[in-house]
């Protein structure tokens, strides 16, 4: 009878325990006296809503409930686009979009998230208003040819000023890109039409030059032939004619019609019978 008795008592000790530990387990969740930062992201903490100076990194962390609460910001690099209107220095307009890549420092996310605020707030209040007046600066510094020509350098120039800038609110800049430039439709009828007018200054200019040379050409071969000639004049002599025609001459006299037929023409040089005769 006693050990029976004894059966009751423990059964309700072992419930009274676990509706204890599921009742405790419930108000750990509600209240939950711990804080989980995930990865790529900083705990920034608060105590009744101020910031304090430790950031918690990445993991679990116990915290006082009630009294602490803490807001994970993320320190990923982050990528945004941006599109602003500016002028070049010769008054062109165009239009430009450019994509910057960024991340918060990550043992300054407490000091961000006290002077800016969360992500929306950073790219608004401080990204956006910054790469509007830098990419403004740089494309006032040059001709809307050179920023088409140029590009590379106005891109090394509008980086290293805007992670100048950003740096100041504790805002890393890892890396800038100009997406496109949109110039007015005016002045792009005008670049076409100058590369046009390059194009055929260019052909115009080799015609010529092939021309010039062509005419070099034939002065050069005029100039040969005369040379030629004039050396052909000093070393053909009448003795000289005479002995080649004596060495092509293949032992018959050319005929010509006379009265009584064919005879043979036969060229007698006078002074050739004077000396015939003298002798």
């Amino acid at each position: 009878m006693r050990n029976n008795s004894r059966i009751p008592s423990n059964n309700l000790k072992y419930s009274f325990y676990l509706i204890g530990g599921i009742s405790l387990l419930i108000l750990a969740i509600i209240i939950r006296p711990f804080t989980i930062v995930n990865a790529g992201e900083r705990g920034v903490i608060m105590k009744f809503g101020k910031v304090q100076d430790q950031v918690l990194d990445e993991g679990i962390h116990p915290i006082l409930p009630i009294v602490t609460s803490v807001k994970r910001l993320s320190v990923r690099v982050q990528q945004n686009t941006f599109q602003s209107d500016a002028a070049s220095k010769d008054l062109q307009k165009l239009t430009t979009q450019i994509a910057v890549n960024w991340h918060i420092e990550p043992n300054r996310v407490n000091k961000v998230f006290q002077q800016i605020g969360e992500q929306e707030q950073i790219i608004t209040g401080i990204i956006t208003p910054a790469v509007s007046e830098v990419l403004k600066a740089a494309t006032s510094k040059k001709t809307a040819e050179e920023i088409i020509t140029k590009r590379t350098e106005l891109k090394e120039e509008i980086d290293k000023t805007l992670k100048t800038r950003l740096a100041a609110y504790s805002l890393i800049v890892d890396d800038v890109s100009l997406v496109d430039f949109a110039f007015s439709p005016e002045f792009g009828k005008a670049i076409e039409s100058k590369q046009i007018a390059e194009q055929e200054a260019k052909q115009a200019g080799f015609i010529a030059q092939k021309a010039t040379q062509e005419a070099q050409a034939e002065i050069n071969r005029a100039k040969g032939q005369a040379e030629a000639q004039r050396l052909q004049r000093l070393t053909l002599t009448p003795e000289l004619l005479q002995k080649q025609a004596i060495e092509k001459w293949d032992g018959r006299f050319p005929m010509v019609i006379g009265g009584n037929g064919s005879v043979p023409l036969i060229n007698i040089n006078p002074s050739n019978l004077a000396s015939t005769e003298n002798k």
